[in-house]
């Protein structure tokens, strides 16, 4: 796996509920969220496939839970990507709360 481009920048996009990572000014990924109260539910999370392999998606998600930290919220980890990186990133697991059914329901109703 090549490095991630230094290039790369990670920005909060709110209006449309995702995180976005950049490079050179061209999005090349996203992990999509919602709040549920103080929790932030991530329920997807993709890389441009012109982007894949350079360790874009693991520093986009690294940003976007350390942001999550910053704001005082809790983390749901719907998507399978951000499930599969809290494994390996023990440093969130004070912040990180169980997808349940209820959690599951409720992301079901959301538009988007």
């Amino acid at each position: 796996m090549s490095q991630p481009s230094t290039a790369a920048t990670v920005r909060r996009a709110n209006a449309k509920h995702r995180y976005e990572i950049l490079v050179d000014g061209e999005r090349a990924g996203l992990t999509a969220y919602r709040d549920r109260g103080e929790q932030r539910v991530f329920y997807h999370t993709e890389v441009d496939e012109a982007f894949a392999g350079q360790g874009l998606a693991a520093r986009l998600v690294q940003e976007a839970l350390t942001d999550v930290r910053a704001s005082g919220k809790r983390i749901v980890p719907v998507c399978p990507y951000v499930a599969k990186f809290l494994k390996r990133h023990e440093e969130f697991a004070d912040i990180t709360d169980p997808v349940t059914p209820d959690v599951l329901q409720w992301l079901e109703t959301r538009p988007g």
